[in-house]
C-alpha cells in the first residue's frame, strides 16, 4: 500500500466509514479493476464510467455487506464482475472481449503492427463467438493473471469447476482457430513484462 499502512487496517477504517482509508484502496486497485472491466468492454469510456461505479458500490456495502470473508481486492472483483453483468442486461448486449485485441506492444515497429494485426482479426473473431463463462475465465486467468483458487473467488465456483471451465475455454478456442494459428498479443502494457495474454498454460489446458 502506498502509505506503508498493512492493507487490513485501511479495510477496518473504511469498514468504520473513514474516507481518507478508502481512498487510498481505491488507488491501490482502481487501475487493475480497470483493466479487468475493460477487457469486458467494448470502450474506454465505458470501463471508466463502470470503474468508478464498481468503487461506490464497495462504498456504499462497505458498512451492510463488509468484505471479511474473503480478500478485499477478490471482493472488488465480485463487485465488478457483477457490474458488467448487470451493465450488459441493462443494455441488452452481449458481453465480449473486442478491446482486448486492440492495444499493440509498444515496441513494435508499423510493419510487424499491421502483420500482427492482420493476424488477430481472426482470434478476435473467434473469442467473440466464446460465451460469457468462457470470455470471463479467460479474463481472470490470462488478462488479470488471477489464480485458479482467486478466479474460484471471483466467480462464486469452486476451483475445480473453474480448472474444468478454463480446459473447455481454451478447447472451444482452439476449435474455432485455423490451422494456421495466429501468434497472440502481449500484455505488455499491463504490466510491462511481455507476457503473452495466452500463455503456454493456455495452449495445453489445464495448468
Amino acid at each position: 500500500m502506498k502509505n506503508k499502512e498493512p492493507e487490513s487496517h485501511l479495510v477496518a477504517e473504511a469498514i468504520a466509514g473513514d474516507t481518507a482509508s478508502f481512498g487510498l484502496l481505491y488507488e491501490h486497485y482502481v487501475d487493475e479493476i480497470y483493466h479487468f472491466v475493460y477487457y469486458r468492454v467494448k470502450s474506454h469510456q465505458e470501463a471508466e464510467d463502470l470503474s468508478e461505479a464498481v468503487f461506490l458500490k464497495a462504498w456504499q456495502a462497505m458498512e451492510e455487506y463488509p468484505p471479511r470473508e474473503i480478500p478485499f481486492r477478490l471482493w472488488l472483483y465480485r463487485i465488478a464482475r457483477n457490474t458488467v453483468y448487470d451493465h450488459y442486461r441493462t443494455n441488452k448486449e452481449h458481453t465480449n472481449l473486442e478491446t482486448a485485441l486492440h492495444i499493440p506492444a509498444p515496441v513494435e515497429g508499423p510493419e510487424a503492427i499491421l502483420i500482427r494485426w492482420e493476424r488477430t482479426a481472426e482470434l478476435k473473431e473467434k473469442l467473440l463467438q466464446l460465451n460469457e463463462d468462457y470470455q470471463e475465465v479467460l479474463t481472470c486467468r490470462f488478462i488479470v493473471g488471477l489464480s485458479h483458487a482467486e478466479t474460484a473467488v471471483v466467480m462464486s465456483r469452486s476451483e475445480q469447476a473453474v480448472r474444468a471451465l478454463q480446459y473447455r475455454a481454451i478447447v472451444a478456442l482452439r476449435n474455432l482457430l485455423t490451422v494456421e494459428q495466429a501468434p497472440f498479443p502481449t500484455r505488455s502494457h499491463l504490466n510491462g513484462n511481455g507476457t503473452k495474454f495466452v500463455p503456454a498454460t493456455l495452449r495445453s489446458g489445464i495448468s
